[in-house]
């Protein structure tokens, strides 16, 4: 095995950064996502203490916003596992992309596979988030039209 030099090192470190920044992007969107869950966790336990004081009407309505929370939480406890899963196999095509270097491997079709794998859990994410938010939006009437029958 012959030694990496510098100069066949930068085109794999040009190559490197793509994933790289893909990494740091998918890190803030698991930090909304992650907010997102600590919001929703928050919000349930909040209702569950306010069913205990609820009339019976009210109760009904309560209980529909638990289920509509816990879809919730676990939709967007799915959409970080995809978004982990992405930065994961981002990680591993880095490390593949120095072997493959280092040990002056061909396996362009392994290259391909992970960046497919890491974009296919990137859009898996996003598309789970995105249910997340129209279910947000579901609760939120739900949540209008209790109150509409209390001022009534």
């Amino acid at each position: 095995m012959q030694a990496l030099s510098v100069a066949q090192l930068i085109p794999v470190l040009q190559t490197a950064i793509g994933p790289t920044i893909l990494i740091s992007g998918v890190g803030l969107l698991l930090l909304t996502m992650t907010n997102r869950l600590a919001r929703t966790i928050d919000r349930t336990r909040a209702t569950a203490r306010e069913l205990a004081d609820a009339s019976e009407e009210r109760r009904g309505k309560g209980h529909e916003q638990l289920r509509v929370l816990w879809r919730r939480a676990r939709l967007i406890r799915l959409s970080i596992a995809l978004a982990s899963t992405s930065a994961l196999f981002a990680a591993i095509l880095i490390i593949v992309l120095f072997l493959t270097a280092l040990l002056q491997l061909e396996n362009a079709l392994l290259i391909c596979a992970l960046f497919i794998v890491c974009l296919a859990s990137l859009i898996g994410s996003l598309v789970v988030f995105i249910h997340d938010i129209n279910l947000s939006l579901h609760a939120l009437k739900l949540e209008l039209s209790a109150e509409d029958l209390e001022g009534q």
